[in-house]
């Protein structure tokens, strides 16, 4: 159960209940402090950390040059020293400029060093696409960071979600990337008042059913469940799954739901080979569950191609709702 202080709840956007996290984490612990390009008096590319300068000053809430390797050194740095950075890369693909420091430093530290040390260090990444930002800054990058052993990476989806996982991340004793998609960050929803935790590592049934099993990502749970009531509606019962933690993966709750519907979809934006839904139906084909199953993984993941600066294009590129209800469709009766 989600660990809670305060139960009044009110409705948030998930930016909101991201910097409301992020005061309670300073207010809480004085090793908390942020860093970012930004993300001072501008408030952040996506105004995330707001006022919090104001609140909590310029040594606590730190503009960085523009240098993502920098800036991620000094955060890993400082987390090794004993204090709680949360560092904010402008955008998720940035990470690939600071990949010495989260893959070779940050995940490695404590292994190297016997667990003399911990590096906890909470780096957040928006991500994905849908704003027309093209290219080099629309990528879903969680699976490049989920294949390193030493990391902790998860995806909101919800405003609820987005602040009980952001404080449990600061907890952490291990470095754990946040993706938080760009057009959930204007996304409303019930946020508990207070502190409180959404454990990393642990899946959400979103949606109970029994004709098949949606495991989906980020927005796609959003997407994902849009389609179910479609479904729902042509008499098909679909249980959507919002996996939340990328690594460590939830694989009791995936494995049950596919032992209780016998066919299983993943729908996640990140490019389809070697993505999160690859992960899921390899876990699913080594479990016991793949006795259950009366049809074949269906993976629903994004183009293979770099996203589009064209909006009809780059909505192309990523499963939308209406090709999930499609591919379900076809996965639960065969009908093609």
């Amino acid at each position: 159960m989600d660990a809670m202080v305060e139960t009044a709840v009110r409705e948030l956007s998930y930016a909101q209940a991201i910097q409301e996290a992020m005061a309670i984490a300073m207010e809480r612990d004085e090793r908390v402090f942020l860093m970012g390009e930004d993300i001072g008096v501008y408030g952040g590319a996506f105004q995330v950390t707001g006022d919090l300068v104001e609140r909590f000053g310029t040594e606590r809430v730190m503009d960085t040059p523009i240098s993502e390797l920098g800036g991620a050194g000094v955060a890993v740095g400082a987390a090794v020293t004993g204090l709680r950075p949360i560092f904010e890369f402008q955008f998720s693909d940035f990470a690939t400029l600071g990949m010495e420091q989260i893959v070779n430093q940050a995940a490695k530290m404590r292994y190297m060093l016997g667990g003399a040390v911990s590096v906890p260090v909470v780096m957040r990444f928006p991500a994905g696409s849908g704003t027309g930002a093209a290219a080099q800054h629309s990528q879903s990058l969680e699976a490049w960071l989920g294949h390193v052993p030493g990391l902790k990476v998860i995806q909101p989806a919800t405003p609820h979600d987005a602040k009980g996982m952001l404080l449990a991340a600061v907890e952490d004793p291990d470095p754990v990337m946040i993706f938080e998609h760009k057009l959930l960050y204007k996304m409303k929803g019930p946020v508990p008042e207070g502190y409180y935790t959404v454990p990393i590592g642990k899946a959400e049934i979103r949606r109970a059913g029994s004709d098949l099993t949606i495991v989906a990502t980020s927005i796609m749970v959003h997407k994902a469940l849009e389609a179910a009531q479609t479904l729902a509606g042509e008499g098909i019962d679909a249980e959507v799954i919002d996996l939340r933690t990328v690594r460590p993966m939830d694989r009791r709750t995936v494995i049950e739901s596919v032992r209780k519907t016998s066919r299983l979809m993943c729908v996640y934006e990140g490019v389809k080979t070697l993505g999160v839904g690859a992960e899921v139906s390899a876990m699913i084909a080594e479990s016991e569950a793949f006795d259950y199953l009366d049809a074949p993984i269906v993976r629903l993941g994004g183009a293979e191609t770099p996203i589009p600066y064209n909006p009809e294009l780059e909505k192309a590129t990523v499963p939308q709702v209406d090709g999930i209800v499609r591919a379900a469709r076809e996965l639960a009766t065969g009908a093609r």
